[in-house]
């Protein structure tokens, strides 16, 4: 009963093939932790960004200087590069002289697609989570039986079988369930709050593109060489 049964022990005693799971859930576990401190520091950056540019949208700045200023910005929220893609093509539609329903149609066919490539961006890495969450605890469990075989084939070799014999192939096996369920349960979690935080910033993008829309039906069909502004008042 005086063998070592650390977690440490267990891990070098046990064999190879749930040693190498145990390394692949160890890997997997530290890269989605990765992936989660990531996202939650990006996701934070977005809402900020977002927030920052809502503000400044309905300041009552002209629309024409605010996306002149958002052209000369490096870095830009998604909410501008929304902003600028439909700004962009209503002007672009708007020299053309098409009619008021051409101009709207293309502007909000530009932000949806600008939309669809700013969601695909902040759900970058949601899937793997999901994978790792789904996936890890079978991976553990597959180490768990294997273990558990090699240390009943270790022990009918032997004529006496005691608690202090079956303990430690035992133990060294349910480890590899332990760490899948490490590796698992945090990716679970962090991909059902993740999922939830995109889900409202994909509302607050959706928002701003029918709000966006409003106003460029209002201003549909104006002279090219007219102001385009928004207030307060507007929204």
């Amino acid at each position: 009963m005086n063998q070592d049964l650390s977690i440490t022990a267990l891990v070098l005693q046990a064999s190879l093939v749930v040693q190498v799971v145990m390394a692949g859930l160890a890997i997997t576990s530290f890269t989605s932790w990765t992936v989660i401190f990531g996202k939650v520091f990006g996701l934070r950056r977005v809402r900020a960004s977002n927030e920052e540019f809502e503000r400044e949208f309905w300041s009552g700045r002209s629309l024409t200087e605010l996306n002149t200023a958002v052209g000369q910005q490096g870095e830009t929220a998604p909410l501008e590069r929304i902003f600028a893609s439909g700004m962009r093509e209503f002007l672009k539609l708007r020299e053309k002289r098409l009619d008021a329903g051409a101009q709207l149609d293309g502007a909000r066919r530009a932000m949806r697609a600008s939309f669809q490539r700013e969601l695909d961006v902040i759900e970058s890495n949601l899937s793997f989570l999901a994978s790792v969450g789904s996936v890890s605890p079978y991976v553990g469990l597959f180490g768990t039986v294997w273990g558990i075989m090699h240390a009943f084939v270790g022990l009918g070799n032997m004529t006496q079988v005691t608690l202090a014999t079956v303990a430690p192939g035992i133990s060294e096996a349910l480890v590899a369930t332990a760490i899948g369920l490490f590796a698992a349960i945090p990716a679970v979690v962090a991909y059902n709050r993740f999922a939830r935080d995109i889900d409202r910033i994909a509302i607050q993008l959706e928002t701003f593109i029918e709000e966006f829309s409003n106003i460029l039906q209002r201003n549909a069909g104006v002279s090219a060489t007219g102001t385009t502004t928004v207030t307060q008042g507007s929204r």
